[in-house]
């Protein structure tokens, strides 16, 4: 009989796999660790692999070419842009990701960094605890001297509309704003079901208080943001990254910003990852940032190594996974 292999490419090595193996043991299978730095050599290691994960490492063309018997590449992520998913498809592979796992961290994340922005979050904090209570106040009394808007009444632009924006657009409701979205893969109908505005890219950067990004990377969105999205936006406007990094070009924000011609941003993604710590992004005063980290929480934290688990067994097992990114290759999908 021959095992299942499931291969996790380049994983941490505090993982243990225990959550996702809890999955794969109905179908004989354990998750399998192996390290290789070349296309070359994850080729030679995991060539006869049944399901790859690939953790530190990308599961380009030339990887996917090798894989012999390959079922499916599985993402730990929302992103699959470290995932030739073109080239898994033409080789019958499923690519499957994260689905809703992590949806409402996200979308609360997304907030967070909102409001530490339009609320001077971070500002108000380092007055308070270094002393300056007194400072504070009166540079917020009897005038104000510091922009601090009242969301309510105002209006949330988001730039995708995916199950993640989707979230972030019932919160901004619950605010009491106006939410309108751009995604030319989203029919109206379901744009009416959330009670969200259809609207062109210039539409949301020229009429949103708020433009919230949620894109992912493709070849198609690679600097989809740039200097003349910012140029449409509000002197007022807050700008929130929390899809990937590249789909903003990270010079013409940097610019924005100096000429203040934004009103702030919160970062969660930046086009290198980690940033260069001489990143102006990390050291402007309007501007809330985190390390990629919005997905995560105590409790999405098991859940996506579970989801894995399942997605690799019922994969064996000649199930259809939930989460399948690419639905076109059911057709002619290997699932024995």
């Amino acid at each position: 009989m021959i095992v299942p292999r499931v291969v996790a490419l380049n994983a941490h090595p505090e993982i243990d796999f225990v959550y996702e193996d809890e999955g794969l043991q109905a179908v004989g299978a354990r998750v399998e660790r192996v390290n290789a730095q070349t296309d070359a050599d994850v080729v030679a290691a995991v060539a006869d692999a049944d399901v790859l994960i690939p953790l530190g490492y990308s599961a380009s063309r030339e990887v996917i070419a090798g894989l012999r018997r390959c079922r499916l590449i599985a993402s730990t992520g929302i992103g699959v842009d470290h995932i030739d998913v073109a080239a898994a498809t033409e080789h019958g592979m499923l690519v499957t990701n994260m689905a809703d796992v992590f949806v409402d961290e996200v979308a609360n994340h997304t907030w967070m960094l909102l409001l530490l922005v339009a609320r001077n979050g971070l500002w108000l904090h380092d007055m308070t605890t270094s002393g300056r209570w007194a400072a504070a106040h009166a540079a917020l009394f009897p005038k104000l001297s510091m922009a601090m808007p009242r969301l309510t009444g105002q209006t949330l632009g988001l730039v995708s509309f995916g199950r993640i924006a989707r979230a972030v657009a019932r919160r901004g409701q619950a605010f009491g704003m106006s939410v309108l979205a751009y995604d030319p893969y989203v029919t109206d109908e379901v744009f009416a079901q959330h009670g969200v505005e259809p609207a062109s890219l210039d539409d949301v950067c020229a009429r949103g208080d708020v433009v919230s990004c949620h894109l992912p990377l493709t070849t198609e969105t690679f600097h989809l943001i740039g200097a003349a999205q910012f140029a449409r936006m509000k002197p007022s406007c807050i700008f929130i990254s929390i899809g990937r990094g590249p789909v903003v070009d990270e010079t013409a924000l940097i610019a924005a910003l100096r000429d203040k011609r934004l009103g702030g941003a919160g970062i969660d993604v930046f086009e290198q990852e980690p940033p260069d710590a001489a990143n102006p992004l990390l050291h402007m005063p309007n501007v809330a940032v985190s390390p990629h980290m919005a997905s995560l929480s105590e409790v999405s934290a098991v859940e996506r190594r579970r989801l894995v688990g399942r997605q690799a067994a019922d994969v064996i097992a000649g199930r259809v996974p939930v989460g399948v990114v690419n639905p076109a290759v059911l057709s002619t999908w290997r699932s024995s």
